[in-house]
C-alpha cells in the first residue's frame, strides 16, 4: 500500500506548492531513483538526483500501444526506475489507466504488456454492457455530456473493458511506480485565452497546473461553494476519466459523425430497446440506480412513434454532415432547419419521460449545444486571498472565479502532449522525456511549448528543427540550456526505426481508425520500443551531464 493516502478535506487549495502527498512521494520516489542510478553506474550524491519526466502524447490507440511498447523497453534498460513522474495526454491516458489497475506495475511489466495486449485483441464490450453504463452515467451524474457518450460508445472499442475503479483507489495500491499524471484543458480557458488552460489530474489532486488552484482528486466533480465542498460528488470513474483525457479527433465534423453513427447503432436494435422502456420506473435516478422497477403505464402506439421519430432524427443528422444536397452543397438554411426540426421532435416527444427515450434525447441535445466534460467547477465563487505582490504566481482569472460550471477537454485540441503539467516549477524538473505520437509534424507539440514558454516566461529550451527532419525525423533530439530543464524529443515513426517507410507506417496505424489486431499492436510495440534500445546510451548521457550541472552548482 502507498503509504500517503488522498484526503478528503472538501477545501480548495490556492497555493502554488506541492500537495503534501505528493511530497512525500518525491521524496521516497527520489531515494528510489538513487538507487537505480547506481544500477546504471550513474553515480551521484541525494542532492543530485535529476528530477525526470516522462511524456506520452496523443494519438488515440497509436499512442496508447506505443507508449506501452516505449515503456517496456524503458523498463527492460532500467531506465523506467529513474522516472519521478509519468504524465500522458488523450490516447497514451488509456495506457496509463490500464497499468495503473496493476499494483506496482513497474515491476512486472512484462507479465502487465501480456494482458494488456491479450484484452486489446478480444472481443469488445457487448452491446448490453454499454447500455447499462450509460444508464448509469446518465442517472448519477448531476451533469450528463458527450464525455459520457464518448465514453460508453468509443473508448470502450479501444481499451475493450468498462474500468469502473477510481484514480484514487488504483493509487492506493501503489508504491513503485512513478506518479500519474492526466492531462485536459479548461475549454472556457482555451477559448477566452486564459493564463492557464492546462487542467492535471493526479492521484492527490486536481487544478489548474500554472495557477495553482486544486481540489482532492476524490472531490473533483462535487459542488463547491466559496472553496468548501457543498454536495459531494462520486469520484469519477477510469473510464470517464480516459474519454475526458481522450475525446479529439482532428476535425469536429468527423467526431460528429462518429457519434451520429455510434448513438445509431447502440439505439439501432429496437427489441432490446423496447424491453429496457418496459422494465423502466417512471422518472426517478433513486429508484434507477437502485434496480427498483416499475411497469409503466404508458401508450404503446406513443412509446413506437416516439422511438421511429428519434431514430430518423439520427439519420437525418447523419446524413446532414455530408455537405452536398441533391449534389450540391447544402445552404445554411438547408442545415438550420434539420437543427429545427430536430430540436421541434425533441420537444414533441418530452412527454414520454423515461429511459432510454429521455438518453437518446439529452445525448441529441449535447451534441447540438457541443458540451463535453461538465462538471462543477470549484473555484467558483471564491475570493483569491493570494497577494500578487508575493511573486509566487499570476492571481486566478476572475471569470474562473465567477461560473458555476466548467467544460474540460481533451488536451491534444491546444498542446498535444502534457508539458505544462511538469513545467510547474515547483515540481523542479531536470530533464523531459517526450515520446510524441502525433500527427503531421513530429515536432509540433516541442516547437509549440516552447512558444508558448516564451510568451509565458517559463524556463524551456530553444528549439531548432534542422531543414527537412519535419518530412524526415529521426529517433532522437536533444534540446537545452542554461537554467532551463533539458528536453529530449522522439518522434515515433522515424528514418531509424522505419527507414524510408515512414509514410506506410502512419498511413496503417491511423488515429481513430477502429481497434488495432493482435498482430498490429505487436508491430507497433517493437518499433516504439527501438527509439529506447537504439538511445539507451544517449539518455544516460544526458543524465550524466545533467548530473554535472548540479554538481557545479553545489
Amino acid at each position: 500500500m502507498s503509504a500517503s493516502k488522498p484526503q478528503e478535506s472538501g477545501k480548495v487549495r490556492i497555493q502554488p506548492s506541492l500537495n503534501k502527498n505528493e511530497e512525500e512521494f518525491v521524496a521516497r520516489r527520489r531515494n528510489s531513483v538513487l538507487q537505480s542510478l547506481t544500477k546504471l553506474q550513474i553515480e551521484c550524491s541525494k542532492d543530485e538526483v535529476p528530477n525526470i519526466a516522462l511524456l506520452g502524447s496523443g494519438g488515440g490507440q497509436r499512442a496508447m500501444v506505443g507508449l506501452l511498447g516505449s515503456l517496456v523497453q524503458l523498463q527492460k534498460t532500467s531506465l523506467l526506475d529513474c522516472v519521478l513522474y509519468l504524465s500522458g495526454v488523450s490516447g497514451s491516458t488509456w495506457c496509463m489507466a490500464s497499468l495503473y489497475q496493476e499494483p506496482d506495475w513497474s515491476t512486472k511489466l512484462e507479465a502487465v504488456k501480456d494482458k494488456i495486449i491479450q484484452r486489446l485483441s478480444g472481443p469488445g464490450v457487448s452491446w448490453g454492457d454499454a447500455l447499462a453504463k450509460l444508464k448509469k452515467y446518465y442517472y448519477g451524474k448531476d451533469f450528463f455530456s458527450l464525455t459520457d457518450i464518448w465514453a460508453v460508445m468509443v473508448v470502450t472499442t479501444f481499451v475493450k473493458e468498462i474500468d469502473e475503479h477510481t484514480l484514487t483507489e488504483q493509487w492506493n495500491q501503489q508504491s513503485k511506480d512513478p506518479l500519474p499524471i492526466y492531462t485536459v484543458i479548461d475549454k472556457q480557458g482555451k477559448q477566452l485565452n486564459e493564463a492557464d488552460p492546462w487542467f492535471e489530474i493526479t492521484p492527490h489532486e486536481a487544478g489548474y497546473s500554472l495557477t495553482g488552484a486544486f481540489v482532492d482528486a476524490s472531490n473533483f466533480g462535487s459542488q463547491f461553494h466559496k472553496g468548501s465542498k457543498k454536495n459531494k460528488q462520486d469520484e469519477f470513474d477510469m473510464l470517464y476519466l480516459q474519454a475526458l483525457c481522450g475525446s479529439a479527433l482532428a476535425d469536429e465534423d468527423e467526431i460528429k459523425k462518429l457519434l451520429w453513427q455510434k448513438i445509431k447503432d447502440l439505439f439501432q436494435p429496437k427489441e432490446k430497446i423496447v424491453e429496457e422502456m418496459k422494465k423502466e420506473p417512471h422518472e426517478s435516478s433513486e429508484d434507477v440506480l437502485a434496480g427498483q422497477w416499475s411497469q409503466p403505464d404508458l401508450n404503446s402506439t406513443d412509446t413506437d412513434q416516439c422511438y421511429q421519430e428519434l431514430m430518423e432524427i439520427v439519420d437525418m443528422n447523419l446524413s446532414d454532415l455530408n455537405d452536398f444536397y441533391g449534389g450540391r452543397p447544402k445552404t445554411a438554411e438547408e442545415k438550420l432547419n434539420v437543427k429545427r426540426h430536430t430540436m421541434d421532435v425533441i420537444k414533441k416527444w418530452e412527454r414520454i419521460n423515461i429511459w432510454p427515450f429521455n438518453a437518446l434525447r439529452s445525448i441529441i441535445v449535447c451534441i447540438f449545444n457541443w458540451i463535453w466534460g461538465r462538471n462543477y467547477n470549484f473555484l467558483h465563487n471564491m475570493t483569491d486571498e493570494r497577494k500578487i505582490n508575493t511573486g509566487l504566481e499570476k492571481a486566478v482569472p476572475a471569470t474562473l472565479l465567477k461560473s458555476e460550471m466548467r467544460d474540460y477537454i481533451d488536451a491534444g485540441l491546444l498542446l498535444n502532449s502534457p508539458y505544462f503539467s511538469v513545467l510547474r516549477k515547483e515540481r523542479n524538473i531536470d530533464l523531459i522525456i517526450s515520446l510524441d505520437f502525433s500527427d503531421g509534424d513530429p515536432f509540433t507539440t516541442v516547437k509549440d511549448a516552447a512558444k508558448t514558454c516564451r510568451e509565458r516566461n517559463i524556463p524551456f529550451p530553444e528549439v531548432n528543427i534542422p531543414s527537412g527532419h519535419s518530412e524526415k525525423p529521426k529517433d532522437f533530439y536533444v534540446f537545452k540550456g542554461q537554467n532551463v530543464p533539458t528536453v529530449i524529443h522522439i518522434p515515433l515513426f522515424n528514418v531509424v526505426n522505419c527507414g524510408g517507410d515512414i509514410e506506410a507506417w502512419k498511413n496503417k496505424y491511423g488515429t481513430f481508425q477502429g481497434a488495432y489486431s493482435a498482430e498490429m499492436i505487436t508491430d507497433l510495440m517493437e518499433v516504439a520500443g527501438k527509439n529506447i534500445t537504439s538511445n539507451k546510451a544517449k539518455v544516460v548521457e544526458e543524465i550524466h551531464a545533467i548530473i554535472g550541472q548540479k554538481r557545479s552548482k553545489h
